[in-house]
């Protein structure tokens, strides 16, 4: 199936094919295209009025103070370290289970990185662990600065218990939410911030919405938003009531840290704003497919995923688990379904693993649920163009794996 853009509104809906079924991908409708013709009509196509209103829609939506806009969610993540003075000397810990981007950004700011491991069934940061972790360190004198739970697949983590510990430790908290855009915990948004001090996003297109590329960080405290914004633009500003010295004149503005060009164009922020629109829509819709797979999946030998009590995930990944005593591998799953372009994928490889963190010398059994979630779990197809008969297809041609 090819990522042809739609010629309506409505969501395109997949036939089954011989075309590859992918893992994710963007919807867009006719809204989303005029909106960003309307920016590349207009005389800014950066620093404009779309990224401000994308902001302002994105923290009314997850009830957050602020909203900063970047080009990417690594991005919002490197200056979201920063805005908190993560520098040399300091340590970040992570969850092992995502993408490298939650563990880099404390090396870009010359920090150290630390794992704590996962749940083995959920893949979600092991409060448990970080506990144990945290009492080992407060003994040598080497606790984290910030820690990075990671929303894996929509759904939150234990922020509660997290928050709990970050009260009693002293580190701060980044919720890595780049999969959990329209997610709920406690029955609040994420993104709120009620439990952590900054919370950031992703708008890559085979997240729930997209901007093409992009990221967001949200936050209550108005300091550190307005160091973001700084971040973000090369550390300059042009606000009369930030400069430190008399403006001679309009044209004047004062570099007052060293910032970095992460910049979202209007171009992407018009598309973004406009998805956001219609992400009650998208979230319903991936819920819809949730619960064909779960009547599909459930009678078969295979390990679904849940949603904790406290959560309402936003579904972004939908991952299966290969039971202990089957008699089908992950890797034979993963083979069985690619031969027939059905597009599954592994979300993640541990990053201690990769072969860039080997420096760390992190052992494998240092991470029993890590590595446990790891060897078991597999991606399948899920996002709002999929039909009910490519979800049957997909659930029929895992049976047949499966023995």
């Amino acid at each position: 199936m090819t990522a042809n853009r739609n010629t309506n509104d409505e969501p395109h809906v997949e036939k089954v094919s011989m075309d590859l079924i992918p893992y994710g991908r963007q919807m867009i409708s006719n809204d989303d295209i005029q909106a960003v013709v309307d920016v590349l009509r207009s005389s800014h196509l950066t620093q404009g009025e779309a990224v401000p209103a994308f902001e302002s829609s994105m923290a009314k939506r997850v009830e957050s103070n602020f909203a900063v806009a970047t080009n990417s969610a690594t991005s919002a993540l490197h200056i979201a370290c920063l805005g908190l003075g993560l520098g040399p000397g300091d340590a970040l810990w992570t969850s092992p289970v995502s993408f490298v981007a939650s563990a880099n950004c404390g090396l870009y700011c010359g920090a150290t990185v630390d794992f704590v491991d996962v749940d083995s069934v959920t893949g979600r940061l092991c409060t448990g662990a970080l506990q144990k972790k945290l009492e080992e360190s407060e003994i040598n004198g080497t606790l984290p600065k910030i820690v990075i739970p990671v929303h894996l697949g929509g759904n939150s983590c234990d922020m509660i218990g997290i928050k709990k510990l970050a009260d009693r430790y002293g580190f701060k908290i980044i919720e890595d939410a780049s999969h959990a855009v329209g997610a709920t915990y406690e029955n609040q948004p994420v993104g709120c911030c009620r439990y952590s001090d900054a919370v950031v996003f992703s708008f890559h297109p085979v997240k729930i919405i997209t901007s093409g590329e992009g990221g967001m960080v949200t936050t209550n405290d108005p300091d550190l938003a307005q160091m973001l914004q700084m971040l973000r633009s090369h550390g300059i500003t042009r606000d009369s009531t930030r400069l430190l010295s008399h403006a001679p004149g309009n044209w004047y503005y004062e570099q007052q840290l060293l910032g970095l060009n992460y910049r979202l164009s209007d171009i992407h922020a018009a598309l973004g704003n406009s998805q956001l629109d219609r992400l009650d829509q998208f979230i319903e819709q991936r819920r819809r497919l949730v619960r064909v797979y779960n009547a599909h999946l459930q009678i078969l030998p295979i390990a679904i995923p849940d949603e904790n009590e406290l959560n309402t995930s936003s579904w972004h990944l939908y991952p299966v688990r290969i039971l202990e005593d089957s008699p089908t591998t992950r890797r034979e799953l993963y083979d069985a379904l690619s031969t027939k372009k059905i597009g599954v994928n592994v979300h993640y490889i541990p990053i201690y693993r990769q072969p860039f963190f080997a420096q760390l010398k992190k052992k494998p059994t240092d991470f029993p649920g890590s590595e446990i979630y790891y060897e078991s779990a597999l991606t399948i197809p899920l996002h709002p163009g999929l039909s009910q008969e490519t979800i049957g297809h997909i659930c029929s041609e895992i049976g047949k794996a499966l023995g």
